[in-house]
């Protein structure tokens, strides 16, 4: 078998020898994930065929994506589980629920689809527990979108369960799947490409034609096989159509088309049924041929022309003949087809299916059918599928005869798309609703829907007027929705910046005289309203109100500012404490939305408190959260964790980087924070010029949060580079944050009047900002702190007391890996007459994912736990620790804390 598979796959030596080794790395308890990616023809469905073939003693699922049935949530992916349900109550009782609710086996909260991802991925690796698993997905750039964002998702994330996931991927413009490894294939060689003509041409064709037809075709397999069909010797003498210049696919689906053509008309219409019945179901095939008044007899001239075989599932020859099917049907003829379809469909069993054959068996309006489609709509959200709701949406609106409903239900089918990430519909949709009468609260809910497109893909500059118009339609109708835009358009004001530096005004004006409301949001907007009007020192009592109102995780969509009031506060306990709620409510419910935010937020409420290595593997985490959200919420963060670390040039890469992101996409707190970040790599590394140019720059506008931190920066490249007025312009404005009474703000103030105040109060101050920082937690600025003295105390020649200060601050850096700090007290040591070496890391014993998994470990973490929160099956979680304990010669997770390099 595996020899005359090898045969007949003519010329795919490299291609036979990459899947070889795949299924052999499968087989030695390896996961492995590879796209095919080619044009049509090119023999991705074949390569397919072989894997299977060759791995006969392995468990197999398969499924294709289909271009009719895109529109269906988690088609294609319940088609690969279903043989694997028998594996679902191993997993853990959320993603199980979730599995169901998103396959529709039972009801619930609608899944995330962080959380459908990770019970796939479970499902998986205990499917392949005892058996290998392969997984072949043929025409993946038809699957339906949740489909081909979860596989997508579960191939970035398997690693040891010894499963094998297969794509083949026709090349199109947007790649679903990029980013994976792939395996480009292209056309035959010409001497292999002419072998496999001769073997299709109808007789003996002059050489120089047979070599044209080659390099025409481009040594496409399919092609080679299938345009001569039905063509004679002398139509051939001038290659296939002379210099036609249609893509090669077209012209391989009209040869196909011409193939169908000379069927009898009972064929073509079972064909056709075929086409459009997406399942396969060889059952409901028949149902509706009988509706027809066709006979079972009218298979056979397909099956004998080799375009269709019979089965469980009914299988076409090749995609292109379902396409030329489907395309080349006459009008009528493919409505009647809908229409037996949908009567032969279970209504109780199948109703989504059945609604979307009606529809499209329907000429003109139909209340009906657009009822039905709307019913199945809110199946597919109660699913999760929200943009399968959308599309259902979208053709319900088309098919309403009523102004009225079809205006509400393209303003529903906007929101949909909005929801479903897909904010270039919704300006379409929301023009379409506006045409019908739209009473006064829709009016001013497709104004907001319309904002919040534009806020997606342009967050800060371009998104703050809009936003307020939309609020202020909104006002009168829905004060709470008007809140919530309000505040939203308050974040794409504070984001834009100094590139908008009346945005913030124009928000707090426009929002000043709304009434707060008890809910969290209007709290929030309040305090906000108050920052921008009145001041940061008059903001917070409020800020802080806002703060403690944050009681639930239900409100942890205000998320965003609740952070940025902890941090304006100088509240790290409070920054702590919501960010690790946030990022354990979206572990647990899979809400992605929140991870991709809280991820960032809390990584730099750890870095304050010198947690640096956990907040590196939270940044770790949330490299993987984009990839699934399509989002990037890290960039910040990054660039300000990578500064503190102290290594120039990665750190000033990110930084510009930072800048650039921020000029392009008009955020200019980016921008800012780029600034902060400038600042603390040059103080860290003792070019105080360069500091505070950054932090000047930095501080030519007032963002939230960002000034108190680059105020920090300032005062001590201006006290080291001797620019005493600056020094004490940055010393007043922490000043006024000291009002806040935080341990931090405290601290910040106290560092500043110890640099920059009376020089006899200086040391008090010292002693002030170290117990204050190390109160507050604030692990990074105590030792920072201690440096400081430090140095000062040297510099007065009192070098016994400056080591003891200098040596806690050397030590505490080395162990946070702030290197580029360590090596300043390092060199204040040195100064003082101690011998300090340099502290030289040697290779890592571990990888940064086996030191991060085996810290979960050490913290109490289950395997299913520790998977959940890396995006890993608890498989590979345990294969991980197995290598952790060989690499660090002990026998269990009791023995880690004392093994674990660092600990």
């Amino acid at each position: 078998m595996r020899q005359d598979a090898k045969h007949q796959l003519l010329g795919r030596y490299r291609e036979l020898e990459a899947l070889d080794r795949l299924l052999r790395e499968v087989r030695d308890g390896r996961s492995r994930v590879l796209v095919l990616r080619g044009e049509a023809g090119i023999g991705k469905s074949a390569l397919l065929d072989y894997v299977a073939a060759q791995a006969a003693q392995m468990q197999t699922v398969r499924t294709d994506g289909i271009e009719a049935e895109s529109d269906f949530a988690y088609s294609g992916l319940q088609r690969l589980c279903a043989p694997l349900l028998s594996h679902l109550d191993r997993l853990p009782q959320v993603q199980q629920g979730a599995l169901r609710v998103a396959f529709g086996l039972s009801t619930g909260a609608a899944p995330e689809l962080l959380l459908v991802g990770m019970a796939v991925l479970g499902l998986f690796a205990e499917a392949a527990a005892e058996t290998p698993l392969v997984c072949l997905i043929d025409d993946a750039q038809w699957l339906d979108l949740m489909s081909l964002r979860i596989l997508g998702f579960v191939g970035r994330r398997l690693d040891a369960e010894s499963v094998a996931l297969v794509f083949a991927e026709r090349v199109t413009d947007e790649e679903g799947l990029s980013g994976l490894p792939d395996l480009p294939l292209r056309g035959l060689a010409d001497a292999d490409a002419r072998v496999l003509l001769d073997s299709a041409l109808p007789g003996p064709v002059d050489p120089r034609v047979r070599d044209r037809i080659v390099a025409e075709t481009g040594g496409n397999p399919l092609a080679l096989l299938e345009l001569p069909q039905g063509l004679s010797s002398a139509e051939l003498a001038f290659g296939f159509g002379g210099h036609g210049v249609a893509p090669l696919a077209t012209r391989v689906e009209e040869g196909f088309r011409r193939r169908i053509d000379v069927l009898p008309d009972d064929t073509r219409a079972l064909l056709l049924l075929a086409a459009v019945e997406p399942v396969g179901d060889e059952l409901l095939l028949w149902r509706a041929l009988r509706l027809l008044s066709i006979g079972p007899d009218a298979a056979a001239p397909a099956e004998t022309a080799g375009l269709l075989k019979l089965g469980a599932p009914v299988r076409f020859r090749h995609p292109l003949v379902r396409s030329a099917a489907w395309r080349g049907a006459d009008a009528d003829v493919l409505r009647a087809v809908h229409s037996a379809l949908a009567d032969a469909t279970d209504a109780e069993r199948d109703p989504d299916r059945r609604a979307w054959h009606l529809a499209h068996a329907t000429v003109g309006p139909n209340e009906q059918v657009a009822a039905a489609l709307e019913r199945s709509a809110d199946r597919a959200l109660a699913r999760g599928g929200r943009a399968a709701a959308a599309s259902f949406l979208e053709r319900a609106a088309a098919l309403s005869p009523g102004p009225r409903e079809r205006a509400r239900r393209a303003l529903a089918a906007a929101g949909a798309h909005l929801d479903a990430g897909a904010p270039a519909r919704v300006p379409d949709l929301l023009a379409a609703a506006e045409l019908g009468p739209l009473d006064q609260l829709q009016q001013a809910n497709a104004s907001r829907l319309r904002a919040k497109a534009s806020s997606m893909t342009n967050p800060g500059l371009g998104a703050i007027q809009p936003l307020l118009a939309a609020a202020s339609k909104l006002r009168e109708l829905d004060p709470a929705a008007a809140r919530e835009t309000y505040l939203s358009a308050f974040g794409a004001a504070i984001w834009a910046g100094r590139l908008d530096e009346g945005g913030l005004r124009r928000a707090a004006e426009a929002a000043r005289d709304l009434p707060a409301g008890d809910a969290t949001a209007g709290v929030f907007l309040r305090a906000l309203v108050a920052w921008t009007v009145d001041g940061p020192v008059a903001a917070f009592p409020l800020l802080a109100r806002a703060l403690h109102s944050v009681t639930n995780d239900e409100n942890l969509a205000v998320l965003w500012p609740a952070a940025n009031a902890a941090v304006e506060l100088g509240d790290l306990a409070a920054w702590l404490d919501i960010t690790d709620r946030a990022v354990r409510f979206a572990r647990t419910t899979g809400a992605l939305s929140i991870l991709s935010t809280a991820l960032p937020y809390r990584a730099a409420s750890l870095g304050y408190t010198g947690r640096f290595s956990e907040a590196w593997d939270l940044l770790a985490e949330a490299a993987n959260a984009e990839e699934a959200t399509g989002t990037a919420t890290r960039m910040a963060t990054t660039a300000l964790l990578s500064a503190y670390r102290g290594r120039e040039r990665s750190a000033l890469e990110l930084v510009e980087a930072a800048e650039r992101d921020g000029e392009q996409r008009g955020l200019g707190r980016l921008i800012g924070m780029a600034a902060c970040a400038r600042a603390v790599l040059h103080n860290g590394l003792g070019n105080y010029p360069l500091a505070m140019e950054a932090a000047l720059r930095g501080l030519e506008y007032q963002d939230l949060v960002v000034h108190h931190w680059t105020c920090n920066e300032l005062v001590e490249a201006a006290t080291r580079v001797g620019d005493p007025a600056v020094a004490a312009q940055a010393r007043k404005r922490l000043a006024d944050w000291s009002q806040a009474g935080t341990p931090w703000a405290l601290g910040a103030q106290a560092v500043a009047d110890a640099l920059a105040g009376a020089h006899e109060q200086a040391e008090d101050r010292y002693h002030d900002a170290i117990g204050h920082f190390s109160r507050g937690g604030l692990g990074v600025f105590e030792a920072r702190a201690r440096l400081l003295y430090g140095e000062w105390l040297r510099r007065r020649n009192r070098r016994t007391q400056a080591r003891t200060e200098l040596r806690t601050a050397h030590e505490a850096f080395v162990t946070m890996g702030t290197e580029a700090f360590a090596e300043r007290a390092r060199r204040e040591l040195l100064a003082t007459g101690e011998t300090v070496r340099r502290r030289t890391v040697g290779a890592p014993v571990l990888t940064p994912q086996e030191t991060q998994i085996a810290r979960l470990a050490v913290a109490g973490h289950s395997n299913a736990e520790i998977g959940a929160q890396l995006f890993l099956s608890p498989r590979t979680v345990e294969w991980h620790l197995r290598k952790v304990f060989a690499r660090l010669g002990i026998t269990s997770r009791r023995e880690l804390d004392g093994a674990l390099p660092g600990r």
